[in-house]
């Protein structure tokens, strides 16, 4: 999988998120948001203890010495637990599953930014360029084209 190009991965990658999104919006809306992610999460930590398994089990005996991982970069699982609460409920809102991932696109975008001018958690710092304002002005475009275009 890791021979596939990063492009075709983010975009699988991208196709995956919606679908969580779409499967999670509709356990939500049958139960609460919260028991959503609760759900969720732990179906996914036994997938991917599963895949971990198998993974080790196909591994070399021969493992190089992992690079110490910086104590906050643990904490991940606590923004992924909001966006699946906040994804399932904006999805069961006149936003629909479109509009909900469009205006995630926006705030993914925006953060990303944020991240390479300020090199937030260990990022690679960049300096924004006008081409990324336009860039985000096409995605704020386009999300407002998707919420607003009538049906």
């Amino acid at each position: 999988m890791l021979k596939l190009s990063p492009a075709l991965l983010a975009l699988l990658a991208g196709a995956m998120l919606s679908l969580m999104i779409l499967l999670n919006s509709q356990l939500a809306a049958n139960s609460s948001p919260v028991l959503a992610s609760w759900i969720a999460h732990g179906i996914g930590a036994t997938f991917a203890g599963f895949i971990l398994l198998v993974c080790h089990l196909r591994r070399k005996r021969t493992r190089p010495t992992p690079k110490p991982v910086p104590k906050w970069a643990y904490l991940g699982g606590i923004p992924g637990a909001f966006t699946v609460i906040l994804a399932a409920a904006t999805v069961n809102s006149p936003l629909g599953l479109s509009g909900s991932v469009a205006f995630m696109l926006v705030g993914q975008t925006l953060f990303g930014m944020l991240s390479d001018v300020f090199g937030l958690m260990g990022s690679k710092r960049r300096k924004l360029s006008s081409q990324d304002l336009v860039v985000v002005c096409c995605i704020l475009s386009g999300s407002m084209l998707i919420i607003f275009t009538p049906s």
